[in-house]
This record gives structure tokens, C-alpha cells and sequence, in this order.
């Protein structure tokens, strides 16, 4: 959960019945984590669009290139305050492949799992990495400070953002997250406005595509075809629930093993059951059909995060 996501209200997914709950559930994965959306971690790679095409998504790798700067402009922020800031490592554009709502690069299952290795080096940064230790080390009203001046904090005043579902999420004004923002999506009061509403449209046509009669066809083929391999998953979903608990508590090598093994049997079943091509179908066709009113936000959340880019580039240099 990114930091201005931290006071959500409302529901976000439809409530089901529990014999629907599975594939919606996937289905909702399918907007969510990578097949046509405007989030994070959510699109293809276009390094070919043209430069003057402002309606086109960001690729992994110009992802990276804005996450990099923001975390430049946070540390100069910091520092400004009177803190050190130790800028991260960006998960990479390679790592960000495992995200989708199914895996059907057989050649990254192989090498990769399910980025297992990914999220444990990250959570590692996370618990041990220099900005937790310093903050620690702080004395408490400093280190109260210190998550104030970086995170914000409700006595400085909320902004809040009607979700397209239904709900409304809200971040405090003033951090040195939005500051770091601002100087590259331009007034993050607008830019958290059109990023919620682009980047939350999922509710809007799950219900329907989970029942579209193409994608429950190739979802029960890719189960069928997971069953002839002695893997009995219902959809893609199920997996990413019990890949954690089924390797916690082995060695990284272990764990690594066992990712590779069901990843590889999952892409091998996309492929043979066109899942994943038929998710990016419907998902697109949905998604046009269902979201027509918010196109405005849309085209906007797409232009500003294009001027993010080119200032990205300012800020991170050659």
C-alpha cells in the first residue's frame, strides 16, 4: 500500500456470493495487476510510441525512471528538514513481470517463480535499511518529526478522493512524499484526484467480465490443464494467496523451487488455454465500455504522468 493510500473508506469490489467469489476475485486481478491498466506495475512495454503520443501508457522502465526521481526529490526534502534520507532501490522494470494476473512467460517463470526473491530482498530493505535504522535512532520527538516531515500527518490538513466504486481515499497535504509529487506530476491536489479515479475503475465492469462466458471458458480450461499437472487451483488468484504461506517457511533456495515449479506449470497452462490472452482481450473491451464517463480523469492521469517523465529525466540526469 503506497503511503497516500493510508485512510481508505467505502467498499472497492462488488460483494458476491461465495461461488462467484473466486473468479471475480481473479477477474479483478486481471484490471488490476497487469493486463491494460494505468496503475503501477500495469503496462506493457511501448518503446516504440511515438513522442508526441500523450494518450499512451508508460512502459516498466519509465515507471522505474519516475519512482527514481521522486526518491531523489524526497531526500532532498528530508534534508532541507535536517534529516539524512537514504535513497532505495526501485524495484526494477525485470521484477515488475511477475505482477500480472497470469503468469504466461515461461522463460520469466523458469528464472523467476513468482519474484519471490523479488519481495523478500524488498522487505529486507525495508526492516533493516538505513532510513528505519537512523529513524530509530532518533530521539522520539525527532523521530516523531521525522515521520511527520516525511509522511505528513492529518493535523496538517486531509485531501480527499471520491473512488469510482464507490468509497474515498485520503492523504495529508503536506509530506515530503507530496512535495516530491509536485515537482514532478505538477498541483497534486489534481494529479490525486485523476490518479485515484484511473487507477480504481476496476469495479466498475468486474462483475460483468467475470461472467463473460470467453473468460470463464478459458479459466476453466487452465484449471483443468493445472489438475492434469497435480495442481488443483480454481484460477491464478488462488495461487498468489497460498504461494506465501506454502513457502514461508522454507530456505530461500527451497522456496525458490517450489515458486518455479507451480509458475512454470501456470504459464505453460496460459499459453495452452489462452487465459491470459483472452483476460487482456476482455479487459480492454470492458474497460472501454464501462468507463466512458471518466475518460476525462483518464486522459489526464495519462498526460500528467507523461510531464512526470520529462522531469523525471531533469531530475535524475544522465
Amino acid at each position: 500500500m503506497r503511503h497516500e493510500e493510508g485512510m481508505l473508506s467505502g467498499k472497492h469490489l462488488p460483494t458476491v456470493g461465495a461461488g462467484a467469489a473466486a473468479t471475480v476475485a481473479a477477474a479483478a486481478l486481471i484490471a488490476i495487476a497487469g493486463i491494460t491498466g494505468c496503475g503501477r506495475n500495469t503496462t506493457p512495454e511501448r518503446d516504440g510510441a511515438p513522442p508526441g503520443d500523450h494518450s499512451r501508457q508508460l512502459t516498466a522502465t519509465e515507471e522505474v525512471l519516475i519512482e527514481r526521481a521522486e526518491q531523489l526529490l524526497v531526500k532532498k526534502c528530508m534534508e532541507r528538514a535536517g534529516f539524512r534520507y537514504w535513497v532505495t532501490p526501485v524495484e526494477d522494470a525485470e521484477s515488475r513481470k511477475g505482477t500480472s494476473f497470469v503468469l504466461d512467460d515461461i522463460g520469466w517463470a523458469k528464472k523467476h517463480g513468482y519474484g519471490g526473491r523479488f519481495k523478500r530482498q524488498a522487505e529486507e530493505t525495508r526492516r533493516n535499511g538505513p532510513n528505519g535504522a537512523y529513524a530509530e535512532a532518533l530521539p522520539q520527538h525527532e523521530r516523531l518529526r521525522y515521520r511527520e516531515v516525511l509522511d505528513g500527518t492529518p493535523s496538517q490538513g486531509m485531501l480527499s478522493a471520491a473512488l469510482p466504486g464507490g468509497g474515498s481515499v485520503m492523504t495529508p497535504r503536506r509530506s515530503c512524499h507530496v512535495e516530491a509529487k509536485s515537482r514532478l506530476y505538477g498541483d497534486f491536489e489534481t494529479w490525486f484526484r485523476v490518479e485515484k479515479t484511473a487507477t480504481h475503475l476496476t469495479p466498475l465492469y468486474v462483475p460483468d467480465l467475470s461472467r463473460d462466458r470467453r473468460f470463464t471458458s478459458a479459466l476453466r480450461a487452465w484449471s483443468s490443464c493445472m489438475r492434469d499437472k497435480g495442481m488443483h487451483y480454481a484460477d491464478p488468484f488462488e495461487i498468489r494467496e497460498k504461494i506465501g504461506p506454502l513457502t514461508e517457511a522454507l530456505s530461500d533456495a527451497s522456496a525458490h523451487a517450489v515458486e518455479v515449479k507451480i509458475a512454470v506449470a501456470e504459464a505453460e497452462c496460459a499459453d495452452r488455454s489462452s487465459l491470459a490472452e483472452t483476460a487482456r482481450t476482455l479487459e480492454t473491451e470492458y474497460r472501454a465500455s464501462h468507463t466512458r464517463r471518466y475518460r476525462a480523469d483518464v486522459a489526464a492521469f495519462q498526460r500528467l504522468r507523461l510531464t512526470a517523465l520529462q522531469r523525471a529525466k531533469d531530475v535524475v540526469g544522465p
